[in-house]
């Protein structure tokens, strides 16, 4: 598996100015991490000549990202990227129209998200759409004739002025209160104020502006794409341009703790309402993908509830309806797909063994062909012989490459951060296999401190990961990344235990029900494994570190391997499974996990309930919550830091009023790496206390 690491070097190292020699290069920090550019959504024009992109800077004197669009002409040898547009607000979500001469794209330029248009051969961007509410996605039909796009409206609301009316307050409420007769209450950050998004279509007219949109999803009670992520993967337009398939979960009163989400088809004119096609299936559909011959590929999930299960590839016959599971028997769960554009090939991002790998699909037999094996591929675009995607690592942030479709090495197009990874040395790292629960095999990752020497010793920044069905491998991180740890000089050790995607979906489903048991036995082993197969490890100056799951474990560690670390740092970590239950807003995530309500198993809840332990607390540990965070409320913080005040146990709690479940303003993220750093350098960077003074200490309030 070093290869891995080397081929990570090897593409990081292949711009010109990134040939330095490592020894004169400073290490990685904080403030790198925040004003690094961010590249996303590449879009090849239909023709294959060009791809237009997003690119994120960071202004850091209005505290926020910014975002402009580029533009890279792909049949000039060695052309450079040239920015596309320049403005103070956000442009970004860049789609072509079917000639190849035109990019549409999302912009606040006018004070609110509209969709504008800017042409090729030069001149300014001009305005298409010019409606009440703000646009959150669109997607450009195949004959350019029609938009399809989306918008919070108010139920109710017969124009579009009313629903902008309505969520505003200009309709003469009486009060500041908030009534609800049914949950959702509030979703991830934001309170509920009735709105439901909506799909609408609009044709676009010989002067290329949009009329007026018809709301062709107004018959569902439900929300196109989903909250709070989803986009226009969520829907598709039919080759002929003359239908639109969206997946959508019907809300009523179990919204949420369903996952079934199906397929709706309805006319792009709304003349009917929309057909449920996949109503035999009671769980996840969704990503629909149209093929060239008509037939829909489209993700499902088989079991109800449950938001990890594998998303196999379906595709549904456009002459019979007949369905049938194109991967069946492929134990990867697909998280992204497309088609290239003559259908002969899907396209498929999943989770393996550590890695994000593209892979190619026949639509006839369902074999997968590894494309890009190693790293993180965070998006792709196809042409009919290729594909522009970008690619991430461990060593770096995304960058786009492209690669043929009929194999081989995959060639650099973009460094948008080359002038400052060029004075940056980024540490080494390695994927390592151990006996985990029950012998099985198990990965994780270790990586090397800035400035390593052989001979010497390290302080260990044991990093558990969230989800929990999420994998913590070779990939680029914004918020939790190893490299500004070993930037810091610690040694990085991070496992991908029992319930991480990539495995199998068995290994994926063995967490459940089981939180505090197989990952955390794979935990402990796997630092021990770490340790011996890296002596330069010094895992009696450790400290675990980990964010929701991964906070969850923290608490879960204080009580259960309470000698196992020097410090603990938590961020939005669960305290108490029941208060959990009953105050955060997705409840199929817990029901799925513990079999069920609170109130009808609660013995499960309580057997991994981290507040059952506190009387055996004694490691400092450092708590961070966010105000904001609905999917694990800052009560749950709150809670820790009392209890570990109460205890008498050195702690600090980091609180953020205008956070979610992430840090997400550039300020407050260089803020929350000052303190970690500083909490792991007062326990980690000094000599090993003897046993009973550590112990004695512990009952010490900071």
């Amino acid at each position: 598996m070093p290869s891995i690491a080397r081929l990570a070097l090897v593409l990081l190292c292949s711009v010109p100015a990134l040939s330095q020699a490592q020894e004169v290069r400073s290490p990685f920090t904080p403030d790198d991490l925040v004003r690094l550019n961010r590249l996303s959504d590449p879009q090849v024009s239909p023709d294959g000549r060009h791809v237009v992109f997003v690119v994120r800077e960071t202004d850091m004197e209005e505290n926020r990202g910014r975002t402009d669009l580029w533009l890279l002409d792909l049949g000039a040898k060695g052309a450079a990227p040239r920015r596309l547009t320049r403005h103070p607000a956000n442009d970004s979500h860049p789609r072509w129209a079917p000639d190849g001469r035109t990019v549409y794209f999302l912009s606040s330029r006018s004070g609110s998200s509209q969709v504008w248009r800017i042409e090729l051969d030069g001149g300014e961007a001009a305005q298409v759409t010019d409606y009440p509410l703000d646009v959150g996605t669109f997607s450009v039909s195949p004959t350019g004739r029609h938009l399809a796009l989306t918008m919070e409206v108010m139920p109710g609301c017969a124009t579009l002025e009313c629903s902008r009316d309505r969520v505003e307050g200009k309709n003469g409420e009486r009060g500041s209160g908030m009534e609800f007769d049914r949950i959702f209450v509030r979703h991830w950050d934001t309170w509920s104020k009735g709105a439901r998004s909506h799909l609408f279509t609009a044709q676009l007219g010989a002067d290329g502006k949009a009329g007026a949109p018809v709301d062709v999803s107004k018959a569902l009670d439900a929300d196109v794409p989903s909250k709070p992520f989803g986009g226009d993967e969520e829907y598709a337009f039919s080759p002929d341009g003359t239908r639109l398939v969206f997946s959508a979960r019907i809300a009523g009163h179990s919204e949420p703790w369903s996952t079934n989400f199906d397929l709706f088809e309805v006319p792009v004119d709304g003349s009917a309402d929309p057909k449920n096609l996949t109503a035999d299936n009671p769980a996840w559909d969704t990503q629909p993908v149209f093929l060239p011959n008509g037939d829909l590929a489209y993700l499902a999930m088989e079991r109800p509830g449950f938001e990890a299960d594998r998303f196999r590839i379906l595709v549904r016959s456009a002459k019979t309806g007949a369905v049938r599971v194109l991967t069946a028997d492929w134990d990867h769960s697909v998280s992204r797909l497309a088609a290239t554009p003559d259908g002969r090939r899907l396209l498929a991002t999943a989770d393996d063994t550590g890695q994000r790998a593209l892979f190619v699909v026949d639509p006839s037999t369902g074999t997968p062909r590894r494309l890009v094996s190693t790293g993180q591929v965070t998006d792709f675009s196809a042409t009919r012989d290729s594909v522009v995607f970008g690619w991430a690592s461990l060593a770096a942030p995304a960058d786009l490459f492209v690669a043929s479709l009929r194999g081989g090495e995959p060639q650099r197009l973009t460094s948008v951060n080359g002038e400052l990874l060029s004075q940056r040395r980024m540490s080494e790292f390695e994927q390592f296999s151990f006996p985990g629960w029950n012998d099985e095999t198990v990965y994780g990752y270790v990586m090397k401190p800035y400035g390593f020497e052989q001979g010497r010793r390290y302080p260990v920044a044991f990093i558990v990961h969230g989800g929990p069905q999420s994998s913590f491998g070779n990939q680029w991180s914004f918020r939790w990344n190893p490299q500004v740890f070993a930037g810091a000089g610690y040694a990085v050790v991070f496992i991908d235990f029992h319930g991480s995607p990539g495995y199998g979906q068995r290994f994926t489903d063995s967490i459940s029900r089981d939180w505090g048991g197989k990952p955390l036995e794979d935990l402990r082993k796997g630092l021990a494994a770490a340790a011996r197969r890296f002596p330069w490890l010094d895992t009696g100056r450790a400290c675990a570190l980990g964010a929701s799951y991964g906070g969850f474990m923290i608490n879960w560690i204080a009580g259960n391997w309470p000698d196992g670390f020097r410090c603990l740092v938590n961020h939005a970590g669960i305290f108490d499974q029941r208060m959990m239950y009953y105050s955060t807003e997705e409840l199929w995530f817990p029901e799925w996990e513990f079999g069920g309500p609170y109130f009808e198993n609660p013995l499960l809840y309580e057997k991994f309930n981290p507040a059952n332990h506190v009387a055996k607390w004694r490691t400092p540990m450092l708590v961070i919550h966010g105000a904001l965070d609905f999917r694990v409320p800052y009560s749950q913080g709150l809670a820790t830091f009392t209890a570990l005040q109460r205890r008498g146990i050195p702690s600090r709690f980091l609180f953020f009023p205008d956070e979610n479940h992430w840090v997400l303003k550039p300020k407050n993220s260089l803020q929350w790496h000052a303190v970690v750093l500083e909490w792991l350098e007062r326990h980690l960077k000094t000599r090993p206390d003897k046993p009973d003074e550590r112990a004695s200490r512990a009952h010490v309030a900071e």
